[in-house]
């Protein structure tokens, strides 16, 4: 049995309503993210005040678990390759549910507490590939995006409201938290149960032309690869994200703060759905000018310091976030013939590079403008590579049209049976 697939023809302005199937994920995606940030954002806690396991050691666990919940995301495809997609996001749900099992009796003990994080930082790695290739198997390029947008709002709603709706636990009785998100997860994992199996992958000779493939031709050749992209937007957004509060807090208030990051997580849940077609129209270098555009406007509003910069400064931020990320997973999907989980590994892969190189970079950038007696200085080195990260990206493809020479345009097709090119064709986001 495989999940309904839309009846609208390719390129049809009709919206389909979303099936049985992907409003169960999209719900499940709400409570999974729910349950999950009720615990997750107080682990540094947990692990040293209640544990007593040492701060730098908490640091090593916490960066090995990042490592594991990102980069884990490259063994979705060939996981998902072998046993299909509905099995996979059972057994993501399976490793999770087993996690945080294994939390009630890890809080005596540091080694049970590190392997249950690892555990659920393994099934994460495979659940979130899984998931969103789920949605968008059978679904026409045209109603990608408002899945994949409805998708990250669901899981925006879900981290927004985990850590508030989990303080009143997490320290006075942290086993019954542990224990209602253990029930939490096996009750989801038990409705995944009665998914369809999703549909299995077509070879890449045999899949479906879409209307991305004619101007792939000419972009990939010019070098806006999504992964690269992917990597550069991430890299640039978590400045804001890992170094705002020690920036915001002391110049305002924490209450301010606390205020500024629910306002973002709503304009995120409430925009992106709205924004998701006109964010799919754009042509991918558009995308780079406003995505780019807006979060260097972001981070020089931030740098102006006080309530209404900070406060203009994130939601710029916020348009900044829903623009790239929006589109980068889009085009990484349009862009490969490989299946749509392997797609998504490799762009949770791109993710945690991003990540990983924007907190080595910002500890330094930060630490240095502080020393400089100006904190603003920082911002003022974000907004600028903000700048100069698509100019660059963007001159590199300049010079690449240039040198296949003046007569080959990015919109041409080629000519010639579709099937045989992409055969032909070699991907660079697919891997050797």
């Amino acid at each position: 049995m495989r999940p309904p697939r839309t009846a609208a023809p390719p390129g049809s302005r009709v919206r389909q309503p979303f099936s049985g199937p992907q409003r169960f994920l999209l719900a499940g995606s709400f409570l999974i993210t729910l349950g999950s940030f009720a615990v997750l954002p107080y682990m540094s806690v947990l692990l040293h005040q209640r544990l007593g396991i040492g701060i730098g050691t908490v640091g090593l666990v916490l960066a090995v678990a990042s490592l594991i919940q990102f980069a884990g995301g490259v063994v979705a495809g060939p996981v998902v390759a072998r046993i299909g997609l509905r099995r996979a996001m059972l057994l993501a749900l399976a490793l999770r549910t087993a996690g945080f099992a294994a939390f009630v009796p890890g809080l005596t003990s540091p080694v049970l507490a590190v392997g249950a994080l690892l555990l659920v930082s393994a099934g994460a790695a495979l659940y979130l590939p899984a998931n969103k290739a789920y949605l968008v198997e059978g679904v026409p390029e045209a109603g990608r995006a408002r899945l994949l947008s409805a998708s990250s709002s669901a899981f925006n709603a879900g981290m927004a409201l985990g850590p508030p709706a989990a303080a009143p636990l997490v320290m006075g009785s942290p086993g019954m938290l542990f224990a209602c998100v253990t029930g939490l997860f096996a009750l989801i994992g038990a409705g995944h149960a009665l998914l369809p199996h999703g549909v299995p992958d077509r070879p890449p000779g045999d899949a479906e032309p879409t209307t991305a493939e004619a101007r792939d031709t000419g972009e990939r050749a010019f070098g806006l690869s999504p992964f690269l992209v992917t990597v550069l937007s991430v890299y640039a957004f978590m400045f804001f994200q890992h170094y705002l509060a020690l920036y915001a807090v002391p110049r305002t208030s924490a209450a301010f703060y606390g205020a500024v990051l629910t306002g973002y997580a709503a304009l995120l849940v409430v925009a992106q759905p709205l924004l998701a077609e006109r964010v799919a129209a754009l042509s991918y270098p558009a995308t780079l000018r406003w995505g780019f555009g807006a979060m260097a406007a972001g981070t020089a509003a931030i740098g102006v310091g006080g309530h209404a910069g900070i406060a203009v400064g994130g939601t710029l931020l916020c348009l900044g976030e829903i623009v790239l990320f929006l589109k980068n997973d889009l085009e990484a999907l349009a862009r490969s013939t490989g299946a749509p989980a392997s797609v998504f590994g490799r762009q949770r892969l791109a993710a945690g590079i991003g990540a990983f190189a924007s907190g080595v970079v910002g500890g330094q950038l930060y630490g240095a403008a502080e020393a400089a007696g100006s904190a603003r200085g920082f911002w003022a080195v974000v907004c600028l590579q903000c700048l100069l990260l698509p100019a660059a990206l963007l001159l590199r493809r300049r010079t690449a049209r240039g040198r296949a020479g003046p007569g080959r345009r990015e919109s041409e097709p080629q000519k010639g049976c579709p099937a045989l090119i992409r055969r032909a064709r070699h991907d660079p986001n697919d891997g050797p």
